[in-house]
């Protein structure tokens, strides 16, 4: 992916993560039922998605990450 792609990736996945977070954090409401969507998981399956877009838009910008063998 290029530059422009990870960066809209990057905030696709935070917007997402935080959005996520926000609804799991609500408290609930008995008079609805139950809750459809599990957002927390969600949100954690997005903050993972937001760290490993991270660490690929630092490597595009030129630091060696992960480990090599000698």
């Amino acid at each position: 992916m290029d530059m422009k792609v990870t960066l809209a990736a990057l905030a696709a996945a935070a917007g997402m993560a935080l959005f996520a977070g926000w609804r799991g954090a609500r408290p609930p409401d008995f008079r609805k039922g139950p809750r459809m969507v599990p957002w927390r998981p969600l949100m954690v399956a997005f903050a993972t998605a937001f760290l490993i877009l991270l660490v690929h838009l630092v490597n595009l910008l030129g630091v060696k990450t992960g480990q090599t063998i000698p």
